[in-house]
């Protein structure tokens, strides 16, 4: 029924001004539109990410939303380069290079958004 539709990644952000800042000018997502308050729509390659202000905003712990990279290193520097801090986990069948976690053929890295809202990086 729905595995021929498209899914949208949507996270929830307190400040939308902060959130917008961020996404766009760190993360470089390109704004595709929205003409409601308090809601940013931002295409990323094919995807489109939902950014929507809430009161519960980072309440999440989990992971929000995952873009597929193939230079993991180059974005990761990148990033790093425009004031992101990575997150560090200890997970089991994971070693960390640096900021990427490793396991075989998989890499991963992870950041938080202003609102502490779980962004990965993963490249197979």
């Amino acid at each position: 029924m729905l595995g021929e539709k498209d899914a949208i990644a949507t996270i929830a952000v307190k400040d939308i001004a902060a959130a917008r800042k961020f996404y766009e000018g760190t993360l470089g997502l390109s704004l595709s539109g929205s003409q409601e308050a308090g809601v940013l729509l931002y295409q990323s390659g094919k995807s489109r990410v939902l950014i929507y202000q809430s009161q519960y905003a980072g309440t999440n712990q989990a992971t929000a939303a995952t873009w597929l990279v193939e230079d993991m290193e180059g974005v990761v520097k990148a990033l790093k380069a425009r004031g992101v801090a990575f997150e560090h986990y200890d997970l089991p069948g994971l070693a960390r290079q640096g900021d990427v976690h490793v396991a075989g053929g998989l890499k991963a890295a992870w950041l938080k958004d202003p609102d502490g809202n779980v962004l990965a990086l993963v490249n197979r």
